[in-house]
């Protein structure tokens, strides 16, 4: 073979996307158990490979040699094959230094604290050391400093989230608060997915530069790509890699009054942009096995406003789609979180006038100009883009493709 990822079990990993974008060269993905590593390594019959868990310290003593910087750190995830000769590199370091530089988060004098203590943590530690960090502190479960007592280290500045938490499927979970850190400039996260997570959020909220882990990933494959082939490769083109991931991943989530055009719209869109399309109303009535108005006449709006909201979590999680939601999603602030974690929000608006209303139970039982006055300022406030659909719906799409590209 030539290049590849080894690992145990490596699910739908990226890494083949990566490589084939960044380098000319041919890039698969290598499951292995750990009673075959040994023998791939004394075999060589390979001329580079990423390493994944859990074989990032199981190949160490494999190599012939190893860096410096990934030996420090205790781990390598990239081989290279020199004429014979197996050489261990760490890449990861450079991914997360440049996801830092990358988001703004300077480290140079700051106080860094380190969320987790795995093989991640210790890279994130080496990168904030290079970066120029004043201190370094590791929080973990059962350290000396954990998360029951976060207080003693109120002035930190960067906070690098190294732990799972808060990673599909459990989205929504955040390892901490970010009030405890009243003098916070930064904060990364290595998960990708979700794109925002909780810790993410809480942090754009707050107005704190942040990045998710998804240009870290592009990175690490970039610095493992050049040690590949010896060939530089510019920031921009990384860059265009980083936007076309991104863009493979987001969800495009459609707002606004019931009978905007939001299901037609979206299934336009998601034949356009190759993405699944997702009916959240639709979604409802197949979890109740019922349809919309009887779930209000039979069980009340609470009620039903509670199984939207499970199903808005349900379908926020997933990545790639393009989802319609009901009308009324916007008047529960909890289902903002995550609609946005992996979405760009956009309303529909379309004249009241030409606004169907039967078969809407809210819609008829509220006049509309009411209902408008009452929500438009929620959608606003949900909102990332306008879409204006008092024209054809094919003019619609259009001119959401032309917003959404442009992200």
């Amino acid at each position: 073979m030539e290049y590849g990822l080894l690992g145990e079990t490596l699910g739908h990993s990226f890494s083949p996307q990566i490589h084939r974008a960044l380098a000319d060269y041919n890039y698969q993905l290598y499951p292995t158990p750990p009673d075959a590593v040994e023998e791939l390594f004394r075999r060589r019959a390979f001329k580079g490979l990423n390493v994944t868990i859990p074989y990032k310290q199981t190949v160490i003593p494999l190599c012939d040699e190893v860096d410096p910087r990934a030996a420090a750190i205790g781990a390598v995830n990239t081989v290279v094959n020199r004429d014979g000769r197996l050489i261990g590199y760490n890449t990861d370091i450079d991914g997360l230094i440049y996801l830092a530089k990358r988001a703004g988060v300077e480290m140079a004098g700051k106080k860094v604290i380190v969320l987790g203590s795995g093989g991640t943590s210790r890279t994130a530690r080496a990168a904030a050391k290079e970066l120029g960090a004043a201190q370094v502190v590791v929080i973990s479960r059962h350290g000396e400093d954990n998360y029951e007592n976060l207080s003693r280290h109120a002035d930190a500045q960067v906070v690098i989230n190294t732990t799972p938490v808060g990673m599909y499927p459990r989205c929504g979970a955040s390892p901490v608060s970010l009030e405890a850190f009243p003098r916070l400039e930064g904060v990364l996260d290595v998960v990708y997915n979700p794109l925002r997570t909780a810790l993410f959020m809480e942090a754009e909220a707050r107005g704190v530069p942040c990045s998710c882990g998804l240009p870290m990933l592009a990175a690490q494959a970039r610095r493992a790509a050049e040690l590949f082939t010896g060939a530089s490769i510019p920031d921009e083109r990384l860059e265009e890699v980083v936007s076309s991931l991104n863009a493979q991943m987001r969800n495009v989530v459609l707002i606004g009054m019931p009978g905007c055009g939001k299901s037609a719209i979206g299934r336009n869109l998601a034949r356009m942009l190759g993405k699944q399309f997702l009916d959240l109303d639709r979604m409802i009535e197949e979890e109740a096995r019922k349809p919309i108005p009887r779930i209000f006449a039979e069980e009340g709006e609470d009620a039903f406003r509670a199984l939207e909201s499970r199903i808005v979590r349900e379908a926020g999680a997933r990545t790639g789609c393009v989802l319609s939601t009901g009308g009324g999603v916007v008047t529960r602030p909890e289902n903002y979180g995550p609609l946005h974690q992996n979405g760009v929000i956009i309303h529909i608006v379309r004249s009241l006038e030409k606004l169907p209303t039967a078969g809407r139970p809210v819609s008829q039982g509220t006049d509309l100009h009411t209902l408008w006055k009452r929500r438009e300022p929620l959608y606003r406030s949900f909102a990332d883009l306008t879409a204006d659909n008092n024209g054809s719906i094919e003019e619609a799409v259009r001119s959401i493709l032309e917003e959404v590209n442009d992200l």
